[in-house]
Parts: C-alpha cells; sequence; structure tokens
C-alpha cells in the first residue's frame, strides 16, 4: 500500500467518522427542540414560586416581609 493509498483511506475515514457526528448533532438537537415543544404545550416550563415569596405577596405588609427575610437569611446562616 503506497502512502497516497493510506492517505486516501485517512481521508475516507475522517469524513465518514465526521459525517456519522454531524448526523448525531443533528438528531440531537431535532430531539431537543420536539422535547421543547413538547414540554411547552403541556405547560411544564412554569416557574415554581417559592413559599416566600407567595407569603409577601398576599400580606403586602412591609413588617412581615422584613420578618420573612429575617428568617430566611438566619435559615440559610445556621445551614
Amino acid at each position: 500500500m503506497t502512502i497516497f493509498e493510506m492517505l486516501e483511506q485517512s481521508w475516507q475515514l475522517t469524513l465518514l467518522g465526521m459525517g456519522i457526528v454531524f448526523g448525531f448533532l443533528i438528531i440531537m438537537v431535532i430531539a431537543i427542540t420536539v422535547a421543547g415543544k413538547i414540554i411547552r404545550a403541556a405547560g411544564l416550563d412554569k416557574d415554581v414560586q417559592p413559599a416566600v415569596s407567595t407569603a409577601v405577596k398576599q400580606t403586602g405588609d412591609p413588617g412581615v416581609t422584613a420578618a420573612i427575610s429575617a428568617a430566611v437569611n438566619e435559615y440559610r446562616k445556621n445551614n
């Protein structure tokens, strides 16, 4: 086998490998896009509001907001 035959074979293998990887990436992009559309259609992309912000929104009292914030900060310091 001459050097030119080996180079030709190496280029063929390189192109085949790159083609397989490119094809796999295209399939992944399509799968992620479809999954995103399904999740959006099902309404599963909504963020869940934490309990603290819900309590603050319901009361609207600055004293309650300060008390909740102080409790959360104390909890974060201790844990």
